[in-house]
């Protein structure tokens, strides 16, 4: 029998939500964890999350938080970080780093049809075949085409309305007070450390467990 696939949304530093929603799920042996990205930044301690990631032998996949993490630590370009970011950057230990290093960009299940990423894909193009930035970052899909955030293109389609699979994506990265689920895609990013819930989806069965986020923790 094998076990169960549970896809857990954006923690962002939350840890005792994290750790929470670990209990609740009760995980058997055989359970397998993947983590949507984001890991890190914004609530109170990133470091807390990698353990229990680590500890839990969970396949945690590169966000757009990492991303930035990642290319600030080669290039020690400032331009790359955001003002969350040199906290977490000035705590997090060589471990962190040799961990944050190895994320995939997707998980792929072929015998659900399954993909797992941080934020989605472009329509139209081999998923495989899209680069970190795009599979990280986006949000919207502007006039042009091209894979935007959502505040930069506010009347602009998310990705996952014009996705038509296969596969079908199971995602975070665009938080929002429910799940945003549609015939190909799952939107399970129900922003944690905004004050909302940490959201895990447990396959095969497609369920959805949740804890509420103990407080505001980033406006």
């Amino acid at each position: 029998m094998t076990g169960r696939i549970i896809a857990i949304g954006d923690i962002h530093g939350c840890h005792q939500e994290f750790s929470d929603l670990l209990a609740l799920l009760n995980l058997a042996k055989d359970d397998r964890l993947i983590l949507l990205g984001d890991l890190v930044n914004r609530g109170p301690d990133s470091c807390k999350v990698i353990d229990l990631a680590r500890q839990h032998h969970a396949t945690a996949l590169l966000g757009n938080h990492e991303l930035r993490l990642l290319a600030y630590h080669k290039t020690k370009d400032p331009s790359h970080l955001r003002e969350t970011d040199i906290d977490t950057f000035s705590k997090l230990r060589p471990a962190d780093w040799e961990y944050i290093g190895q994320m995939p960009l997707t998980h792929h299940e072929e015998t659900l049809n399954t993909v797992f990423v941080h934020g989605g894909f472009l329509p139209g193009i081999p998923w495989q075949k899209q680069s970190a930035e795009t599979v990280t970052n986006i949000q919207v899909i502007d006039a042009g085409g091209r894979p935007r955030k959502r505040a930069d293109a506010p009347n602009a389609p998310f990705w996952a309305d014009l996705w038509s699979g296969p596969p079908f994506v199971v995602y975070g990265h665009t938080p929002r007070p429910e799940t945003y689920k549609l015939k190909w895609s799952l939107g399970i990013d129900t922003a944690c450390v905004m004050g909302g819930a940490l959201t895990a989806y447990i396959l095969p069965e497609k369920r959805i467990v949740q804890v509420k986020a103990r407080k505001k923790y980033f406006p």
